[in-house]
């Protein structure tokens, strides 16, 4: 071992992949965080959802203002559509979490979850409540207060119909409500043996004025957030889009705003401001007793700071350190600041991506120190052999060698997925986790670092680093995994009558020479051939597609396939899914091997299906299941390619929204039915559209929908062949729907087009433009807001029975 800095190693935790990855600070920014040493206070937003957040005033607020900033975003954006790939629900949840914490970065503030699950459109906040269990996850607001202290909670929304989804709305009254119950030592006393109640100053609203809705007023307190950072190069409006710009799977690319920006304020409860936000806030070291020495010493550092050589102003910071110790202060960002002077890096990799459980895991430590001169600074591994310290020598890099037990870390999972939850909230049972973005990510142990007398802890997750030759360095966060997962390829399989299908599964090794046992489990009623299957598995990282051929017997009913993986004496029940984007860092999730298998009376017309892709959904794939033949259509196929050979073509949702081509390929798509052809367009949302004509006939959209995934259906033309060719529609079929009805309801309906279904969520007006057909020419063309984006994937028998008579002729 070179560089020998321990024997063994204990297991420790950096708080999350993103945060614990080592940020190397420039001289501007160094001086930029001294700065920051000076304020003290700090301020909370809180919102419902990823993107609500107001990224120019946290921008602000963390590097202006230079208070410590937080944004609580009661759910993670689980409910609503993916611009960047077919990820629904939690798995979109996992990519809108991880945007999140790269917006974070940028803006500088810290980023809080409550459990509450995002289960889509909410109207208001009475229907938000009654799903999400509003007591629990006021407990978990009142929680962040108490543990963040911030002097300041601001709200994003009114707690009424200005809101604009009962999300926003419950956000508000859960913040106010909450700003009141993190003082009382009444409410929620269980949380008092690892927090205080705390008092904020004041709460405030951020008003706005959001297209036809402005809740601004002249009268309201105003502050010009929209200042300019010469130390960062940047306003804060610049820093506002880059950080806006992560949120790619909503399509929220932003362009940068330069130039003063006003930002509103109308106060909710606490003590009124009338000139700042941090009336009667003392923000200096002073608010905190016996920080006068502090002060001098911080007042020194600031005039004496060189950004030439940073490393002069470590003994002083150093001193402060000490003077500090044990007083209130920004110790953890004082820390980082004196590692950055000192030039220090660490970094723990391991040499491959992944490890079984039983694996022992070689990792690899390099540490540098690149002061300008000589300095003397030693490092050690706290757990074991603190006493035992090597030299970091300038310029010199140290590195050491060792292995630690995978079993020790345990599989590495998103917290939140660990357990099957209601639709309203994630199960989270320990209160280490609650509030956390991400699951906390293992590491190597804990540094110290030691300058003179003083030694600063530095952990640093593990992560396995690669050279790509386009994109050069790259980082994955480390995954524990178990010996063999066991992969379904899809959430649901659609069995139609009774004829057997044979489902495949993919058996993915991660260790060498894995033997043991597949096991099925089906639903009562149900046959599955083999009933076991052994398996063999001789390289790490193997895959296998093993298949099983399952058989609905008679008139069953739906139910759960699951599978089982016996490895060396151990059962496994867990699949593999990868998400990978350049934009934010490799999820490697292990979900539950199981699918929902559904038996569905089924009547065809017509085989062979083109699709068009749009903003991304899984109608291809679940088309292919039943039996279809889908063709993925070019943007060239379509406008150059014949397309008479197509039982029916399809286009995915938002294709209109997203695509510059569709004014090209409209023309084409309307000859095709014209000669006989059946569309079937997807819904698209109401602004922006690429073109305005999305039929042969007039209509609009609106932002109308049905929310309530179990509100009445009824059929306007009962007789029409879309409710009875080749399948008898019946209100049966309408029973099991998830997450909603549907959105982006049309209006303003030429009269050539006949509605087939009203609806309406409880209170409100019926609405007919879920569903629209009309004969054109020698064929048909539909038109349908109905989400079939979710509930097909999702195995909702009487939604496939729709859609197949929808695309039949």
């Amino acid at each position: 071992m070179r560089n020998r800095l321990f024997f063994l190693c204990l297991l420790s935790y950096a708080p999350f992949f993103g945060k614990a990855q080592q940020v190397e600070l420039n001289a501007a920014e160094i001086r930029q965080g001294l700065a920051s040493l000076n304020v003290t206070g700090s301020v909370l937003y809180i919102a419902a959802h990823p993107d609500d957040e107001n990224t120019r005033l946290l921008a602000y607020l963390a590097k202006e203002r230079k208070v410590r900033t937080g944004y609580l975003s009661l759910t993670r954006g689980d409910g609503g559509q993916n611009l960047i790939g077919t990820e629904q629900g939690e798995l979109l949840g996992l990519i809108r979490t991880q945007e999140l914490l790269a917006a974070r970065r940028m803006d500088g503030a810290e980023q809080f979850f409550t459990r509450a699950n995002d289960f889509g459109f909410s109207k208001n906040s009475a229907e938000s409540f009654k799903i999400w269990n509003k007591e629990q996850i006021l407990s978990d607001v009142v929680w962040v207060i108490r543990k963040f202290q911030p002097d300041v909670i601001i709200t994003r929304f009114p707690e009424d119909a200005r809101a604009g989804h009962g999300h926003h709305a419950a956000s508000a009254i859960l913040a106010r409500e909450a700003f009141t119950a993190a003082a009382d030592p009444n409410r929620f006393p269980e949380q008092l043996k690892k927090v205080k109640v705390w008092q904020a100053k004041r709460i405030l609203w951020n008003t706005f004025n959001f297209g036809s809705t402005n809740t601004t007023a002249d009268d309201q307190l105003k502050i010009d957030v929209g200042v300019f950072n010469p130390l960062l190069g940047k306003s804060y409006g610049e820093i506002a889009a880059e950080s806006r710009s992560n949120h790619k799977s909503q399509g929220f690319g932003s362009a940068k705003q330069r130039g003063s920006a006003i930002e509103f304020f109308s106060p909710v409860d606490g003590q009124a401001a009338k000139t700042d936000l941090f009336d009667g806030v003392n923000l200096n070291l002073d608010r905190n007793k016996g920080t006068e020495k502090a002060q001098q010493i911080l007042n020194t550092l600031i005039a004496d700071y060189d950004s030439s050589d940073p490393s002069k102003s470590i003994n002083a910071l150093l001193q402060l350190r000490e003077e500090v110790r044990n007083l209130p202060f920004k110790h953890e960002q004082l820390d980082e600041l004196i590692l950055a002077c000192a030039g220090i890096w660490i970094e723990t990799s391991v040499p491959e991506p992944s490890y079984a459980i039983n694996d022992s895991i070689p990792v690899t430590i390099n540490a540098i120190s690149r002061v300008r001169k000589y300095f003397p600074i030693r490092i050690s591994l706290q757990e074991l052999n603190p006493e035992h310290t090597e030299e970091l020598i300038p310029d010199r890099m140290l590195t050491a060698e060792f292995k630690i037990s995978a079993r020790q870390i345990g599989l590495t999972q998103p917290y939140w997925l660990e357990k099957k939850h209601p639709i309203g909230s994630y199960i989270i049972d320990s209160l280490k986790n609650l509030s956390l973005p991400e699951a906390i990510a293992p590491a190597a142990g804990v540094f110290r670092v030691l300058f003179g007398n003083q030694s600063i802890e530095v952990t640093r997750p593990l992560v396995y680093k690669h050279t790509d030759p386009v994109k050069g360095e790259l980082y994955q966060p480390l995954v524990v995994a178990p010996p063999v997962t066991a992969t379904l390829a899809e959430h649901s399989f659609v069995f139609t009558n009774n004829s057997p299908k044979t489902i495949t599964v993919q058996l993915k090794s991660f260790e060498a020479n894995a033997k043991g046992v597949l096991q099925p489990v089906i639903p009562s009623g149900w046959k599955v051939t083999p009933e076991k299957l052994d398996f063999e598995l001789h390289g790490k990282g193997e895959e296998r597609n093993v298949e099983f051929t399952v058989t609905p017997a008679g008139q069953v009913s739906g139910g759960q396939f699951s599978l089982s993986v016996k490895v060396d004496g151990e059962t496994y029940q867990k699949g593999l899914k990868v998400i990978g984007y350049d934009h934010i860092p490799v999820q490697t999730l292990f979900p539950v091997a199981e699918a929902r298998v559904e038996r569905v009376d089924l009547k065809f017309a017509g085989k062979r299906i083109g699709y068009i892709a749009g903003a991304g959904d899984l109608i291809p794939e679940s088309l292919t299941q039943i039996g279809y033949q889908v063709t993925r259509l070019t943007e060239n196929q379509v406008i150059n390619g014949n397309l008479s050979g197509y039982d029916a073509i399809i286009t995915g949702v938002r294709l209109y929204n997203i695509n510059d081509k569709i004014a090209l390929m409209q023309p084409k798509l309307m000859s095709y039915v014209k000669e006989g052809g059946v569309l079937l367009v997807q819904y698209n949302v109401n602004s922006p559209l690429k073109i305005t004509d999305l039929g042969p006939y007039p209509f609009q959209l609106s932002r109308d929908r049905v929310t309530e995934e179990d509100a009445k259906v009824t059929f306007l033309k009962p007789a029409h062949p879309a409710l009875n060719f080749p399948n008898q529609i019946t209100a049966k079929d309408f029973e099991g729907w998830v997450q909603e009805r549907g959105l982006y309801f049309a209006t303003g309906i030429d009269a050539h087009y006949t509605p087939i279904l009203q609806m309406n969520d409880t209170g409100e007006q019926a609405s007919n433009g879920s569903l629209l057909v009309t004969d054109f020419g020698k064929g048909k063309f539909v038109y349908t807001s109905l989400a079939f984006f979710r509930e097909l994937p999702a195995g909702v028998p009487g939604a496939y029975r729709l859609f197949v008579n929808l695309i039949s002729k």
